[in-house]
């Protein structure tokens, strides 16, 4: 479980992992995958590596 403020409908939502629908690992961290209360799809950079590619988070985001 994590919290996540969600883009959409831009509310700080607790997110179960029911509601996760991927993790794929990158060169620039694990980017999670999953569906937040209100059904938009949302996308997270966490893990070690993103701390270092911060910069190009976007980029890895929307790929």
């Amino acid at each position: 479980m994590f919290a996540h403020h969600c883009t959409s409908c831009t509310r700080r939502q607790l997110i179960f992992p029911s509601q996760i629908t991927s993790m794929d690992n990158t060169d620039h961290g694990i980017v999670v995958r999953f569906t937040c209360w209100c059904g938009a799809e949302q996308e997270l950079l966490t893990g070690r590596d993103a701390e270092r590619a911060e910069g190009t988070r976007a980029a890895v985001v929307a790929a």
